[in-house]
């Protein structure tokens, strides 16, 4: 699988009158960037940068090239989403058809689709809840489900954003080990600092502006400094 380059330039956004991120400039071609930061640091408009769900009030954001603001639908398909609270972005009634929903759209073979609704379903511990309502699963199966669907089209790149908040102990350790198998370039904004440990680069976020950059165990020092 390719490694598109993620590209932020001299991003700044704002909510109204109130600068969420102001003047952030990064370019990401490493297998696993953690990012931290207090609530509120601006870490999670971030992760939302990256594949076009929010748009800079200035700046650019560029994967491969593609501009989130003129090649949207082109730049979602390159990079997944995962959201916090998984009902957020679970779309179809059953577990097997909100996995499909995603490569229906890419009008691939019917048969293609079957065979990648069975393989996702088996490969994270789905099997014999094909046809199980999908909102009325656990909270850690709803999570695997997420990850699943916005897997199902394959794409280059995963953004997480604090996907373990929900879970209990053991569901934030399996959701982490499956991403941990992942051929996908991730990005994963997290409160659970012990999941960065094996990360490539972690960067840390502060009232708007990214203060750090480098290995996890420095950058997770640095967080630790800020928030006493």
């Amino acid at each position: 699988m390719t490694q598109a380059e993620i590209a932020v330039d001299r991003v700044t956004h704002r909510y109204g009158d109130r600068t969420v991120l102001e003047e952030v400039t990064v370019r990401l071609t490493e297998h696993r960037v953690g990012v931290i930061g207090a609530n509120g640091s601006g870490k999670s408009t971030f992760a939302r940068l990256l594949n076009g769900l929010v748009l800079p009030s200035a700046g650019t954001v560029t994967v491969d090239g593609l501009d989130t603001r003129r090649d949207g639908k082109a730049v979602r398909r390159k990079v997944g989403f995962i959201f916090t609270d998984p009902d957020a972005q679970i779309v179809m009634p059953t577990v097997a058809e909100d996995i499909a929903f995603g490569m229906r759209r890419l009008k691939l073979p019917e048969e293609q689709v079957r065979q990648r609704v069975a393989e996702l379903i088996a490969r994270f511990g789905l099997s014999g809840l094909e046809d199980h309502p999908a909102h009325l699963l656990s909270g850690g199966q709803k999570q695997l489900l997420a990850l699943a669907a916005v897997l199902a089209p394959e794409p280059d790149i995963l953004v997480c954003d604090e996907p373990t908040t929900l879970l209990d102990l053991r569901n934030t350790r399996r959701f982490s080990a499956l991403l941990e198998t992942l051929e996908q370039r991730v990005v994963l904004v997290t409160h659970h600092l012990e999941l960065l440990e094996n990360f490539d680069r972690v960067l840390v976020f502060d009232e708007g502006r990214l203060i750090e950059d480098t290995k996890p165990a420095v950058a997770v020092a640095t967080y630790r400094k800020l928030m006493t």
